[in-house]
Order: C-alpha cells, then sequence, then structure tokens
C-alpha cells in the first residue's frame, strides 16, 4: 500500500505564517495548500488545512473513516517534502468487530498525488517508500 512519498522541489518554501504555528525546523504549508487546491481537479473534496508540531494537514471529506495528508519538509534533503497518507494501514476497526478496509481509497488517493507530483516540473526525484521504509 502507497502511503509515504518523497520528493525535492524549491517551489514550497518556508513560509513566514508559519511560525509559532509548527516546530522551528518545520515547514509545509505552502505544499498543504498546493495539494489541497490540486486534488479537487481529481474530485477529491478537502476541508481547510491546519498545522501540526510537525508540519501541515489536508483533510479529506470521507464519510467511512478519517483519512489525511500530512505535508512536510523531509531533512534527508535542503529542498526535500514528504507526504504521507493516513490511514497508512490496510484496514481501520470500526467498533469491537468491524474492519473497514482502507486499501481502495487510499490508493486512489495516491494515484492522484503521483499525477499532480508527476505533472508539475518544478517537482522531481518523486519516490513512493515501500512498507519496510514506511510502516
Amino acid at each position: 500500500m502507497r502511503t509515504h512519498v518523497e520528493f525535492r522541489s524549491d517551489a514550497f518554501p518556508r513560509d513566514e505564517s508559519e511560525d509559532g504555528c509548527v516546530n522551528p525546523e518545520c515547514w509545509g504549508k505552502n505544499l498543504a495548500s498546493f495539494l489541497g487546491e490540486k486534488l479537487q481537479a481529481f474530485g477529491i473534496a478537502v476541508e481547510e488545512i491546519y498545522s501540526e508540531d510537525w508540519g501541515w494537514v489536508v483533510p479529506i471529506e470521507h464519510s467511512k473513516f478519517p483519512m489525511w495528508l500530512g505535508c512536510g519538509n523531509y531533512d534527508e534533503y535542503p529542498n526535500g517534502f514528504l507526504v504521507f497518507i493516513e490511514p497508512s494501514r490496510p484496514f481501520v476497526k470500526k467498533g469491537l468487530f468491524r474492519k473497514i478496509d482502507t486499501r481502495v481509497e487510499v490508493e486512489k488517493l495516491a494515484v492522484a498525488i503521483t499525477a499532480i507530483l508527476e505533472g508539475d516540473d518544478r517537482i522531481r526525484d518523486v519516490r513512493w517508500w515501500s512498507e519496510e521504509e514506511c510502516c
């Protein structure tokens, strides 16, 4: 299941409005806004982005289970970024005995993210992590 993708780009610099919203060495607001806007062209509705201490969240409107993207800089490279999809597991629990399969919806989101990233010439070195690398 593809849930974590890294890439490099100079198109999403730190935004001064992020100061105080995330940890000092973290950013990703411009990336989160970009993805939120682009996902709509794929029929994926998003809610208002918000910050966490590690970066930015793009909530996905989804009725079966909570879904969101995490967006932030990736310290491995000076212009590196990481986007991850939650849920990152094939199933989520609902109640004590019911499991909901997340794979189809997560893959639909991964396909859209791939198309967005690979369709922008400002973005390079797009690489999805293997399950061993991320989970």
